[in-house]
This record gives C-alpha cells, structure tokens and sequence, in this order.
C-alpha cells in the first residue's frame, strides 16, 4: 500500500512475540496483494480491469468489506470520500512526477469513471459490478486503516491486547501499553513547534492527511496530492486534518473526507459520525483557520 508498517505490542515472552509478529505483517501483506494499487496483478487492479464490462465479478470477503465500507462512508460525506477517484489519483501523479499541470480535457474524461454510485454490490453472492468503463478503485484513503484494524485484530486473537499499529504515520491502537492510562500520542497542526498535543489514547484510530510535502505548483497556485472527486483536481486549500474515531478504518477515510470538505461543510458531516474528533487547520490565500474538537491534553488533565 505504498507505506511502511510498524507494529509495537506487548507479549509474554519472546517466542511468543515473534510469532505474533509474523502473523500480524503477515496478514498485512496479505491485504496488500488484495489492496494495493501499486501492484499490478492485486485483486482490486483486476477487478477495476473489469469494470464497464456489465460483469458482476466474485471478490475476496476482504476486498468486499472495504468497498462495502467505502461505499457507506461515500454515502455519509456526500462524496468527500470516494474510492472511485483511482482515474484522477493517476492523473495527478503522473503530472506530480512529470511537473505538468492536467489538461482540462484529460481531467473531464477521468471525471466520467468516477462516482461511487458507479458500485453495485451484491452481498448474498459477495460480488460487485463497476458500471463505468475506466474506472479504477484507489482504497489509498482507507485500505492502510482497514489492514491496522486487521492487525490488531489477530494480535488480540493471540491474546494480545496492548497493541500500536504504525501505518506510514496513522496509527490504530489496542489496549495501553501494561500499568498505563493510554498511548502517549502527539498530535500537531503542521504548523510551529507551539502547535502540539500530547493525548492519552486506546481503542481507537487515529489519521493525518495533509499536502505538506506532496503537492504542484501551477501558475502561482498550490495544488494537493488530495483529489476533490467532483472537480478532479487537487485541493487549492491547504489542510491538515487529524482524525481520532473508533477504528482505523473509519480515521483513514474521514481524514481525507474532511480535507476535502473543509471545515465548513465538515461541521455538517461530523455529525454523522458520533464519537469522532478532528484538528483540522485549514488555509485559503492569506486566511488561516482552525476547528480542534480534540480531547483535552494529557498535561491539561493531569
């Protein structure tokens, strides 16, 4: 999934430590040959190859489970968040890499392959028609939570229950670690040393999308690496958004979700989702804002 994973538990003895590890990365790697769109011959690839064909293709229980998700969190943020997105994602990393910006005509034509609604699932039979020709499912934005939250699960199989999966800077985390309250987590708007929270957290997921580092310069604008699937063109507003929600599924997805609404519209879009928290900062030409519905710091409550 084109991110490096770190898994940190707590274990009885070593032996037992090894073979957790092995199974967690493991199914890791597992997921990464159904998931990523960075291999050729993995199972998403193969289906998006199908797509426009009026096949309904048999999928994986866990490539259906992440469309599945993905399509209900699309239906949530009104298309904040789509995974039908892939033909613009390679437009735009392409132009990234070749330091272009898209043509208009190229942008339309990506544009026609997404749309979430674009999905069909039928569940009896675990299959999913791609109605679109084109179109190329991109789970960039859910599938690194989706395999944390798997790995968690397989430890905690094993009796594992103080766990941290780093997934390329997102994290999802199990039980704190022995004799503690939490994991000590910092938290940061991007923008000065100032800007940092330390929390006490378990249980939950916790992502950060941001275009510091990834981003075009055309013509006096910066252009993100984080695609608004209804232009097809890379956020203008800089953002920085910090998600804390119940799994690592769910932050993955939101983190982009509400990158691209931005705070505005993603105060009316939270509401849906009970028991998440955001930071979001966010930058229009010389105006900066910030909306923090973060837990109060560990030194705050201590």
């Amino acid at each position: 999934m084109g991110s490096q994973f770190r898994l940190i538990f707590y274990a009885p003895d070593s032996s037992t430590a090894q073979r957790a590890a092995s199974q967690a990365f493991g199914r890791i790697e597992e997921l990464n040959n159904i998931l990523s769109d960075y291999r050729d011959g993995s199972e998403i690839n193969r289906l998006s190859a199908r797509s426009g064909t009026g096949e309904w293709v048999g999928v994986s229980p866990e490539l259906f489970d992440v469309i599945s998700a993905s399509r209900q969190i699309s239906q949530r943020t009104g298309g904040a968040f789509d995974i039908t997105v892939g033909p613009v994602v390679q437009l735009w990393r392409r132009a990234m890499r070749r330091s272009y910006f898209p043509e208009q005509e190229a942008i339309r034509q990506a544009r026609q392959s997404v749309g979430y609604r674009y999905i069909k699932l039928d569940a009896p039979q675990r299959k999913v028609l791609l109605l679109r020709k084109g179109m190329r499912l991109d789970v960039g934005g859910i599938g690194k939570g989706y395999a944390a939250d798997e790995a968690v699960r397989v430890l905690r199989e094993m009796g594992i229950n103080s766990v941290l999966v780093d997934a390329g800077g997102d994290l999802t985390l199990g039980d704190p670690p022995p004799g503690q309250s939490g994991w000590r987590v910092e938290v940061s708007s991007g923008t000065n040393a100032d800007s940092v929270q330390t929390l006490e957290l378990s249980n939950v997921g916790i992502a950060t999308s941001g275009a510091s580092y990834r981003y075009l310069e055309h013509q006096g604008k910066r252009y993100s690496h984080i695609v608004d699937p209804r232009t097809g063109v890379g956020l203008l507003h800089h953002v920085r958004t910090t998600i804390i929600a119940p799994n690592g599924t769910l932050a993955d997805a939101l983190a982009t979700a509400l990158s691209v609404a931005g705070i505005d519209r993603g105060k009316k879009l939270l509401k849906r989702f009970p028991n998440v928290q955001v930071w979001l900062l966010e930058t229009k030409g010389d105006r900066i804002r910030s909306w923090n519905t973060l837990p109060a710091p560990s030194s705050e409550r201590n």
